[in-house]
């Protein structure tokens, strides 16, 4: 950003001259013209350590930080300016009485140049790119805490602070010192200010980018399992981690890629539907879901395991072919019976009763797992444009809303619509969840608009006889118009849940009101890609 040095009347008033200055550097080259200048100029300087060093080499006199804060730089070298003195003396504001009064009660000098720039924390990652040692120790010390600390505080308080955050700067801070004889407009502050927050926002990136790349990088450490072909046959792929952890594999053929990627979408699934999987859930009632391609095609609760079998399979019987098989109850002789007599790839379940294992394991192919535990992971990846992408887990809270429509929503109602927005979340975006006593009776998923969603999951539903009178509706993100409320209601829908923000939410909530039809918003968008 280029510095203008011509300072208009009004600017003058703004006007603030620099009576001292904190100097802290790493790169030294550059500073010396600044130094002299702002000696010539009677600017008492403070620094620390080699800066210094530096400024008593070029014969100009500089008040070491220490003084200011009666410490030494302790714990070899991490703290030298955190302190209050300093940063009372960057961050207080002259016009504020409170302010002033504190500061000359406390001896805090006004500081009205900061000069700092940053440990190459960059430079030293890249110094060790071919390096096969653990290095990290040397990279976690050029982390700076101090400097960025000093630069936010100079760049906050720009009204009277100027602040110097990279050498690059160094020739344009001294010639404008020089021209305007040690002052600087409130422009010009505020454009140093600007620069300053970017070299800190470009200062953190760098870091979280090692840390994320240290983190995959370890991920290669781990054991490695050859799969049975990638997404296609044609493509080789390997698995690194701990499956024996997670799940025991007690028949079948073995694991393929798709077939992970559809194991890790049904047991999120399931993690969110029944967090009790692990512990004694004879009081709960069961679940079973069918997953093909990381979407829910079928998922119900019921009394018994083989009613849960029976209500999602009826969901969407033609996508159940080849799916992944979920449920939170040990599979019993009935159940196995009915799962027996469709192909599917995968069947997961907490454990298997003797009868239902053999009847099972008449498919030599058919995989069944038993799980241990939940994948333990508070982030997610993937790789693209020749890195990786990686965002935190989108923790769910299904069932805190807001009643927003015409009337509360019955008890029924809310077991529904917690568990249509359950199913909605594990959908493929744009996603619209049609559930009915406990049973997804529709579902619109990866369409390229909610209308289309919305539609599809509306004839999914009376494709396999469903009655969609006193059904309810999840979407994975807001409405933006009313068009979807008014179609789910022409079908016979009468409750949703959504999660709101858009700026024409009042257009679907008047159309509830209106028609009696309950509507909860949640606040939390469930967007899948």
């Amino acid at each position: 950003m280029e510095i203008i040095f011509t300072i208009t009347t009004l600017q003058k008033k703004y006007m603030k001259k620099i009576h001292s200055a904190l100097i802290s550097v790493f790169y030294k080259d550059g500073l010396e013209e600044i130094v002299t200048l702002l000696h010539s100029q009677n600017v008492t300087i403070y620094s620390t350590g080699g800066t210094q060093s530096f400024v008593e080499g070029l014969g100009v006199p500089c008040v070491p930080v220490e003084s200011l804060t009666n410490y030494p730089a302790i714990l070899g070298g991490r703290v030298k300016t955190l302190h209050p003195v300093v940063f009372g003396g960057i961050l207080g504001v002259r016009e504020n009485p409170t302010h002033a009064a504190e500061m000359q009660q406390y001896n805090i000098p006004e500081i009205g140049l900061v000069i700092v720039d940053l440990y190459p924390f960059e430079e030293t990652v890249k110094s060790f790119a071919d390096s096969t040692e653990n290095n990290e120790p040397h990279i976690i010390e050029k982390i700076d805490v101090g400097g960025p600390s000093m630069l936010r505080a100079g760049a906050k308080n720009f009204a009277n602070v100027l602040v110097i955050a990279s050498k690059k700067d160094y020739a344009g801070c001294y010639d404008m010192l020089l021209a305007q004889q040690g002052e600087t407009s409130l422009d010009q502050r505020r454009n140093f200010a600007i620069k300053a927050f970017d070299v800190c926002t470009h200062y953190d990136n760098a870091i979280s980018s090692y840390f994320n790349e240290v983190t995959i990088q370890s991920v290669f450490n781990k054991e490695r399992t050859s799969l049975r072909y990638g997404e296609n046959p044609q493509q080789a792929a390997s698995f690194y981690g701990d499956l024996q952890g997670i799940f025991t594999q007690i028949h079948g053929k073995a694991l393929s890629y798709n077939n992970l990627v559809d194991v890790d979408a049904a047991l999120q699934l399931m993690q969110d539907a029944a967090p009790n999987f692990f512990k004694d859930t004879k009081t709960e009632e069961a679940i079973f879901a069918i997953i093909k391609h990381t979407n829910v095609c079928g998922m119900a609760m019921h009394a018994t395991l083989a009613g849960a079998w029976q209500a999602a399979l009826a969901g969407d019987p033609e996508s159940a072919f080849g799916g992944v098989l979920i449920c939170n109850k040990p599979v019993d002789d009935i159940t196995a019976h009915a799962i027996n007599e469709l192909f599917f790839e995968v069947l997961i379940a907490p454990h298997f009763e003797d009868a239902a294992l053999q009847q099972l394991q008449q498919k030599k192919n058919r995989i069944l797992l038993t799980v241990h535990s939940f994948p333990a992971a508070a982030t997610q990846s993937r790789s693209l444009l020749g890195g990786t992408l990686v965002q935190q887990n989108d923790e769910g809270n299904f069932n805190t809303w807001t009643n927003a429509g015409d009337r509360p929503t019955t008890p029924a109602e809310d077991v529904d619509l917690a568990f249509a927005n359950i199913i909605c979340k594990h959908l493929k975006s744009n996603a619209i969840a049609l559930v009915k006593n406990k049973q997804m009776l529709g579902k619109g998923c990866g369409q390229t608009s909610r209308v289309d969603a919305l539609r599809h999951a509306i004839e999914k539903a009376k494709q396999f006889g469903a009655d969609l009178n006193g059904a309810v509706l999840a979407s994975d993100a807001f409405f933006p118009f009313d068009d979807c409320v008014k179609i789910a209601h022409g079908a016979g829908i009468t409750a949703f849940v959504q999660p709101g923000g858009s700026i024409r939410d009042a257009d679907s909530i008047a159309y509830c009101k209106a028609n009696e039809l309950a509507m909860v918003i949640t606040g939390l968008r469930h967007f899948k890609h």
